[in-house]
């Protein structure tokens, strides 16, 4: 069975010539419990996210800062599992019919097997997966396999990534690619920061792909300042922040799609 990556690109083209940018949503698999984060990309979808990103859960993250870390402790405490990550990803979509990825760190996928997890994601209808910490020049196999089964790869770059390095990068990746807004760590912040546009405008100077900007936004004001430059926006740890913070599931399920709303009139407000 063949993935998701002509979903994701229709997703993302269909936002642009709606002259608006994408809202991407991240929320962990098994937070608060696997069924709890199900319900919680409904949520976000129904609210208005176009893609959403799946974390697989993860013991020492280099990109998650303090928000998702909590999030990914207490699915681990509670046992999540890749079948639990891919189970989500199949009923999400099923539920949706928006595209699902996985972000995930490279070493899960490296012990369950490139073959395996390629071809199970594509059977739960995943879209691809982001891979933050798979160097490019490293990549190959994964690429062979994803390509294989229908899969996007999206790699990371950064402010600090030279003109000749986004080439490398953008040339590897298929989907779309995630520019990371700044140097540091996910989490929200009071400014996207000014690193963010001319990462972008330096990103398209290499590729026809899209270029979506995480890290950062967890506003409809940024939203807005960051959907003016970016094609898609990427927002995960506002999410997490409203489920940890609120008071029972169906409270935080309710949050969520309000943010996705606020958020979905800000990428529609640039």
């Amino acid at each position: 069975m063949s993935g998701n990556i002509q979903l994701l690109g229709d997703t993302l083209a269909r936002a642009k010539a709606e002259d608006r940018a994408a809202l991407v949503a991240y929320l962990p698999a098994g937070f608060p419990t696997v069924d709890g984060g199900i319900e919680a990309i409904k949520a976000v979808v129904a609210g208005g996210a176009d893609v959403v990103e799946v974390g697989l859960p993860h013991s020492d993250p280099v990109l998650d800062g303090p928000i998702i870390q909590t999030a990914d402790d207490i699915a681990l405490k509670g046992g999540v599992k890749i079948a639990d990550v891919l189970r989500t990803v199949r009923e999400a979509h099923e539920a949706t019919g928006a595209p699902i990825l996985v972000m995930t760190y490279w070493n899960p996928i490296d012990r369950y097997g490139v073959e395996r997890f390629t071809a199970e994601l594509a059977e739960a209808g995943g879209a691809g997966c982001i891979l933050p910490d798979l160097p490019v020049q490293e990549s190959a196999l994964w690429r062979e396999h994803a390509e294989k089964h229908g899969l996007a790869t999206v790699f990371v770059v950064a402010p600090s990534s030279k003109d000749e390095r986004l080439a490398t990068i953008t040339a590897a990746g298929s989907g779309f690619v995630y520019a990371a807004s700044l140097m540091g760590v996910t989490g929200t912040r009071e400014s996207v920061g000014v690193e963010a546009k001319e990462l972008v405008r330096r990103t398209r100077a290499t590729t026809d792909l899209p270029v979506c900007v995480g890290l950062g936004v967890s506003n409809a004001v940024q939203a807005a300042e960051v959907a003016g430059f970016a094609d898609g926006v990427i927002v995960g740890s506002a999410f997490v922040k409203r489920i940890l913070d609120a008071p029972d599931e169906e409270s935080a399920l309710a949050a969520v799609r309000a943010l996705a709303g606020e958020l979905a009139d800000g990428v529609r407000k640039r």
